[in-house]
Order: C-alpha cells, then sequence, then structure tokens
C-alpha cells in the first residue's frame, strides 16, 4: 500500500488502526507521512493511466460511485462516511514524489485519483504547486482529475507543464447530481471550469465518468451531456461506466436500496464480482457517446501520453 507500507495492525500488542496510530489530526484532517507515493490504479478505474500520485484520500464531493473508496478501509476507517468526511493528508507527498520520479521511467501519471487533489483540503495545504512543479521538472506526462475549480489558481504551471485537466461531468441533470454528488459543484459551474481552463490555454478534457447504469445512461440525457459540454468548448470526452469495485459497491448499493429498490436486482446482474458492468453494455453506451462526440466535432476516448522534455533548472540572478 502506498500510503504506508505498515499492515494497519503491527503487532498484537496494539490492535489500533493505522490511522489513530500514524495520523496527525489538524482541525478537520487527518496528516499521514506517506513512504510512497506513485501508486497504481486499479484496473476497475477505467481511466487510461496506470499509476498515480494522490495528496489527498478520501473526498468532500462524497460522491456515491467513487471507485477509490475502498483505501479507506485499508486505514481502519469506513468506505462510506469516513471516506466523505474524514479525509487524509499526505503533507510530504511533493518531497517524496522528487525522489521517485528520479528513477520513474517515464510513464504517464495520474493526479488525483484516491480523492480530488484540489478539493477543500488543498486550500489549506497548497500541495498541488509542489506536484505539479516537481511533474514538470521530471518532463513525466501526467493528467490532473477533478471537479473543482480551485484547479484554476494553478492554471498558469498547469499549462505551462503541458499537463492535461480531465474535469468529471457525467450528467447534467441536477436532480442527479443533488443525490449522488451531493458535495460536488454543479455540472454548470463544471461545464464553466471547463471553458475558463480553455480559455487559460490548458490542456482541458472531459471525463464522462460515472455514467449510472438505469439512472444516467438513456439517448437523451447523453445527448444533452454531450452538447453542454461541447458548447462549453472541450475538444476530447472520456466516457467511464460506473464502476463498482469492493468498498463502493456496498456504499452505492445501499443508498440505491433506499432511491430505487427496484433497481438493486437489476444492477447485481449486471455487475461481475469484480465491480465491473458487463461488457456488451458498456460497449453500447461508450458506442453511443462516441457517435455524438462525432455529431459535436469532439474525439472519444483516451489519450495518448507523451513525454514532455524536463524543465531546466532556473538560474540565479547575480
Amino acid at each position: 500500500m502506498g500510503w504506508d507500507a505498515l499492515s494497519l495492525v503491527d503487532d498484537a500488542a496494539d490492535e489500533r488502526p493505522l490511522i489513530e496510530r500514524r495520523a496527525v489530526l489538524r482541525g478537520d484532517f487527518y496528516e499521514m507521512q506517506a513512504r510512497t507515493v506513485i501508486e497504481r490504479v486499479p484496473q476497475a478505474a477505467g481511466i487510461a493511466q496506470r499509476w498515480a500520485v494522490s495528496p489527498y484520500r478520501g473526498c468532500a464531493h462524497a460522491c456515491r460511485g467513487c471507485g477509490a473508496r475502498a483505501g479507506h478501509r485499508r486505514l481502519g476507517l469506513d468506505a462510506g462516511r469516513d471516506f466523505d468526511t474524514r479525509i487524509v493528508v499526505r503533507p510530504n507527498v511533493v518531497e517524496r514524489l522528487r525522489v521517485e520520479l528520479a528513477r520513474w521511467e517515464g510513464e504517464e501519471l495520474a493526479v488525483g485519483v484516491s480523492g480530488d487533489c484540489y478539493q477543500a483540503a488543498e486550500e489549506t495545504y497548497r500541495l498541488m504547486p509542489g506536484v505539479v512543479g516537481a511533474l514538470a521538472g521530471s518532463g513525466v506526462p501526467f493528467t490532473v482529475y477533478t471537479k473543482s475549480a480551485l484547479v484554476l489558481r494553478d492554471a498558469g504551471l498547469l499549462a505551462r507543464a503541458g499537463a492535461r485537466v480531465a474535469v468529471s461531468i457525467a450528467f447534467v441533470d441536477e436532480r442527479i447530481r443533488r443525490v449522488v454528488e451531493p458535495g460536488a459543484p454543479t455540472a454548470q459551474a463544471r461545464l464553466e471550469l471547463v471553458s475558463a481552463l480553455v480559455e487559460a490555454g490548458v490542456d482541458c478534457r472531459v471525463l464522462m465518468a460515472p455514467v449510472l447504469p438505469l439512472l444516467s445512461d438513456a439517448a437523451d440525457q447523453l445527448g444533452a451531456t454531450v452538447r453542454r459540454i461541447a458548447a462549453a468548448g472541450a475538444r476530447v470526452v472520456e466516457p467511464v461506466v460506473l464502476r463498482l469495485p469492493v468498498g463502493t459497491r456496498a456504499w452505492y448499493l445501499e443508498w440505491l436500496e433506499q432511491a430505487h429498490p427496484r433497481l438493486v436486482e437489476r444492477y447485481e446482474e449486471l455487475y461481475d464480482r469484480a465491480g465491473l458492468p458487463a461488457a456488451g453494455y458498456e460497449g453500447r453506451i461508450t458506442g453511443q457517446i462516441a457517435a455524438l462526440c462525432r455529431v459535436y466535432g469532439m474525439e472519444c476516448g483516451a489519450p495518448v501520453a507523451v513525454r514532455g522534455e524536463p524543465e531546466a533548472a532556473q538560474l540565479a540572478l547575480v
């Protein structure tokens, strides 16, 4: 585990959860020193990158279908409410990232997979300028995943670094957003964020994820979402159908049982044990989105990473 190489229980004499023994509580956040920061992305995540760095674990956006929830269980926290409210911070992320990049072979990295890297905690800790600087200095290609307008604070840094920014907009129905993404900005706010990033010269794409089976996958819903993404100025859409890995599955289905009990059985038929949707269903949905993208003149699918040139060290003026 990238957040701490030790198991949750070191020995029989101390069976407190790792979070209680290794973290320091600072206000609303738990600070935990990371031993490694470049971590493997679970295959079930559905994104293009195989490796990621995340300054924060847990996310105040509280998205029901977030596939990163299982990480909290490995810290002795629950994958539901704790993930939404007990945010774990890696204050040494920049220091460790520089060390690991020195021996990294150059494969593209995702930033912000375990929790939005521009959520409210970033206002307090300001870790991302250092993360972006370290990545830019190494020449390693990277994509930042976020829903937050705080990313605009670093738009200049991201543009100069040649970073990609993927803004998550799965649907534009505000009624759905309020119940499955209660802490996240509205779809309209994220569409405006896309426009602002494009205007600032940032390579911005939209991660149309997660498409929710039987809730946000109707043809008119997909059409409205793609049309508004195109109007915002995005040139690329990367669709991902909802994943339900361990940790996410129970939390999501608990809500579904309460809100849409008639859909539970259909979800259980649709998803396999690994939390992946049936290939036929996923292919149909992504195919529909790809066709819509062609109508609106956008590309559809994952990007091809291109390694950049490391930034030259700035000479001191004497």
